[in-house]
């Protein structure tokens, strides 16, 4: 017998589904805030520990990579354990990170907290899209996705203002971005308690591919550490560069071995072959290389390339949100009345396209105005494509492959961030270090700021700093072009895909049809 809280096609009804989203949306809220309010104070925290660029970038890069590589394995256990004590879980991890965070002395130890922290947001964005797909029914979960812009909005404009005026306060300081987060992961983890009711649907024969997951991680650490450091510490062809090229290599092709042998693999081959869910995958690689590595190189842009303030630097990346929270909330509708997602993903694509080619054109002097209307143009084709590729998935496969499928693109599109950041950081970081040596008329390879941080600008002559702004606002153009070129790919993915029409139950039945099955969540 059917709960009467739903309607007979097995899906809950509104007023439920945006109580069981209140909590939902908090969790989702308090990951995204973790990168958000640190975004624009980044240059600062970075400064103040005199550390480096490449340092900076890895920062960012380990909180993806522990993100990444976490992904899959939440994906999985929501297939054995309840959801909602996952979810819990991961908030708790999440808390932890934060406060270990805060309290770093030095670079190293600030990478090695957000990779921790890294775990816990690993689980709140595979989870929360795990919770929301097993409650709404596919053509439904269109119109929520604007609840999930929404969210996306005011984190991301709300996080780097929040950031900007906790540094820019003197009796707070930089800690305070990582605490701030706290109050609110708890009040996450209580209205989950109180709103979220939702049965355990266990598979009794899961297994979780830690072996494969371990390898992928690897591997991808390996390679993204040549990357950091190729071209700097050694050349690119040197015994250093054979050696981890080479053993990232190995550890990935054992990774790719792994998946074909185990009975539940990390990355499902039998789900991410197919051509929905493969082609969205490859879209979704290619706008997380994109989206994450040109906006996190944003507010430094403003701060060091312009000498913004952080709190300053947040205002000016307003356009770019705005442009998400519009285009999310706009095409979630259209598409819940139409049944169709294709058009909406290839507009998405070639508008992020535009966007990052407009960011390309920028320069040290280049008008604000300018500047934003490519900030706007690059977070409407955002919107357009980041949740709807995993609503492409998810209409692809059945409720007892969700969590597999959902970790999965969540996966890639992760990856595709980490390898983004890592690659754009350190095509920056060499162009900025060739730069100021020849600005400056210091012989290459040698610190042009004197064993100063080039990102702690208040200790630098003024002189100087005024050569940074100009080698930084002048360097970060070509990261935004190298973007640009990686969307082409997401451009390419999406026409490829065949016309999607988004069905109206939660699940599909045995011969892949829609069907109704008895609800999973009262």
């Amino acid at each position: 017998m059917k709960s009467e809280t739903t309607d007979p096609s097995g899906a809950m009804r509104h007023r439920e589904v945006l109580e069981s989203l209140s909590g939902l949306l908090l969790a989702l809220f308090v990951a995204m805030i973790s990168s958000t309010v640190v975004s624009t104070s980044l240059p600062l925290i970075i400064g103040s520990l005199n550390g480096t660029q490449t340092q900076y970038t890895w920062v960012v890069t380990a909180t993806l990579l522990a993100a990444t590589a976490t992904t899959p394995i939440w994906g999985k256990l929501a297939d054995l354990f309840n959801k909602k004590t996952l979810v819990q879980v991961a908030i708790v991890i999440f808390v932890a990170g934060s406060m270990i965070s805060g309290f770093s002395q030095d670079t190293g130890q600030l990478i090695a907290a957000r990779a921790f922290q890294g775990i816990g947001v690993g689980g709140l964005q595979a989870l929360v899209q795990v919770v929301i797909a097993a409650i709404i029914p596919p053509r439904e979960r269109g119109r929520y996705n604007g609840y999930l812009g929404a969210v996306m909005a005011v984190a991301t404009v709300g996080g780097p203002l929040l950031g900007g005026l906790i540094v820019d306060v003197p009796w707070l300081g930089w800690r305070w971005c990582f605490f701030v987060g706290v109050p609110i992961a708890v009040l996450a983890f209580v209205v989950l308690q109180r709103t979220l009711k939702l049965e355990t649907v266990r598979r009794d024969d899961v297994q979780v591919d830690y072996l494969g997951a371990a390898l992928i991680a690897a591997g991808v650490s390996v390679l993204l550490i040549w990357v950091s450091f190729v071209g700097n510490s050694f050349d690119w062809l040197s015994w250093p560069t054979a050696v981890m090229v080479a053993g990232g290599l190995v550890l990935l092709a054992l990774a790719v071995l792994v998946e074909t042998k185990v009975r539940e693999p990390v990355v499902p081959l039998k789900i991410v072959v197919r051509r929905t869910p493969a082609l969205a995958i490859v879209a979704s690689l290619a706008v997380g290389m994109a989206m994450f590595g040109g906006a996190v190189f944003l507010g430094q842009y403003f701060q060091i390339g312009r000498g913004y303030t952080p709190t300053e630097a947040g205002l000016l990346t307003m356009p770019l949100m705005a442009g998400v929270l519009v285009s999310s909330t706009v095409s979630g509708r259209l598409i819940s009345r139409t049944g169709k997602i294709k058009p909406y993903l290839v507009a998405g694509t070639i508008v992020l396209v535009l966007g990052f080619l407009g960011l390309g054109a920028v320069d040290h002097a280049t008008p604000l105005w300018l500047v934003g209307i490519a900030m706007a143009v690059v977070g409407v084709g955002v919107g357009m494509t980041m949740q709807n590729l995993v609503l492409a998935v998810q209409n692809d496969v059945p409720l007892r492959e969700l969590g597999a499928a959902s970790a999965s693109v969540t996966f890639f599109r992760s990856l595709g961030g980490t390898i983004g950041v890592s690659v754009l950081g350190a095509v920056l970081a060499n162009r900025v270090s060739a730069d100021l040596a020849a600005a400056l008329h210091v012989p290459a390879g040698q610190a042009a700021t004197g064993g100063v941080s080039a990102l702690n600008l208040k200790a630098l002559p003024p002189q100087v700093q005024a050569v940074v702004h100009t080698v930084y606002g002048d360097a970060t153009a070509h990261i935004f072009l190298i973007s640009a070129a990686v969307a082409v790919v997401g451009v390419l993915a999406v026409l490829l895909l065949k016309p999607i029409t988004l069905r109206t139950t939660i699940d599909l039945d045995k011969t892949g049809e829609p069907a109704a099955p008895e609800p999973a969540a009262r």
